[in-house]
């Protein structure tokens, strides 16, 4: 970034994505990355994502403690944190694309469904939570959001929407503190970019608590649908990004 401006802006897009990951339910990193490739390059915005996350699911959890599901958070959590570990190292030298453009397909699909579908309620196991936990977290490692997969998952099991924001901060964390380690320690954050880490934090913790107080003011219903509708968005700009043609 070059003028203060860029740092005023970037810090605005920080917020409003800090935002819409906390009343989604499934973290900003979704809408946080696409907006920070504009001013830094891919692995830089991975380390940034990262450490933006340990600050943003560290206000989640002083904010929702209390409505989160330890059941649901350990079978999904662990597989999550264990994965994710191998994501992040796989994605030092991978083309990401293929990866990236399977993903925003899947999440399209699942989404135009129950968009269209709202009635269904499917049945998720013990097992496909321990598998959609450590899907979402090889994807958070290896191309840097993973929180579409678990936001299915979440969205599948009709959490009350403070259980489902709680459950899936306390999820994250672990996930995006194994992940942030690994890319600090490849040095793809270094000197020049302190100057962001402040932003961060501020974005994180503001971002967080703005969410809540909007979060309160929507229905059930609604939050469920707005879930949806931020996952199909998600979907089809992953596949308008990695297309191949």
């Amino acid at each position: 970034m070059n003028s203060a401006a860029d740092y005023v802006l970037f810090f605005l897009a920080g917020l409003l994505a800090e935002v819409a990951g906390t009343v989604a339910g499934f973290g900003s990193s979704v809408f946080f990355v696409p907006v920070a490739l504009y001013f830094f390059d891919y692995r830089v915005v991975l380390g940034m994502t990262g450490l933006q996350h340990v600050f943003s699911n560290t206000a989640k959890l002083m904010l929702f403690r209390r409505h989160i599901d330890w059941p649901v958070t350990i079978r999904m959590g662990i597989p999550s944190v264990l994965l994710v570990i191998l994501g992040a190292y796989l994605n030092k030298d991978a083309d990401l694309s293929l990866a990236a453009l399977t993903l925003g397909l899947f999440v399209a699909a699942v989404s135009i469904f129950f968009l269209l579908k709202p009635e269904v309620r499917l049945s998720v196991s013990a097992l496909n939570q321990v598998v959609g936990g450590g899907v979402a977290g090889f994807l958070a490692g290896f191309i840097g959001t993973g929180g579409a997969i678990r936001g299915i998952v979440l969205a599948s099991l009709n959490l009350e929407k403070n259980i489902f924001v709680a459950t899936s901060a306390a999820i994250d964390f672990g996930v995006d503190a194994s992940r942030t380690v690994i890319y600090l320690e490849n040095d793809y954050l270094d000197s020049r970019h302190l100057l962001v880490i402040p932003l961060l934090f501020g974005a994180a913790f503001g971002g967080s608590y703005a969410g809540k107080l909007l979060l309160n003011r929507l229905s059930q219903r609604q939050f469920q649908t707005l879930v949806w509708l931020l996952l199909l968005g998600i979907g089809l700009d992953l596949i308008r990004k990695n297309w191949i043609w």
